[in-house]
């Protein structure tokens, strides 16, 4: 049984921060995805796979995982690469390109 700690990252369809900021212990998956036969549903027998538990900081989720006996691995928090900007910025008088149709 083992897990890993990560703090989520924004989504592709999101603009601001909210979701982010928490920290995140999921188990890794035990036993492999099976397909059911008769109707093709996906299902798997290992039911830790459903367990998220979340944290305010990244050493809360590691006193947990140390305290419980649980292996884990943490991964490094992830920042957006762009720069967030404003709407009103692509109309600014100082903007280094004109602006134009």
């Amino acid at each position: 049984m083992s897990a890993r700690i990560y703090s989520p990252a924004r989504t592709a369809m999101q603009s601001g921060t909210a979701k982010t900021g928490h920290w995140v212990l999921e188990f890794e998956p035990e036993a492999p995805l099976t397909i059911e036969p008769l109707m093709g549903y996906t299902s798997s027998s290992d039911t830790r796979r459903q367990v998220r538990l979340t944290f305010a900081t990244k050493e809360e989720a590691i006193a947990y995982a140390e305290k419980n006996g649980i292996a884990y691995r943490v991964e490094p928090e992830r920042r957006p690469k762009r720069r967030q900007i404003s709407y009103a910025d692509n109309f600014r008088y100082d903007r280094k390109m004109p602006w134009t149709h």
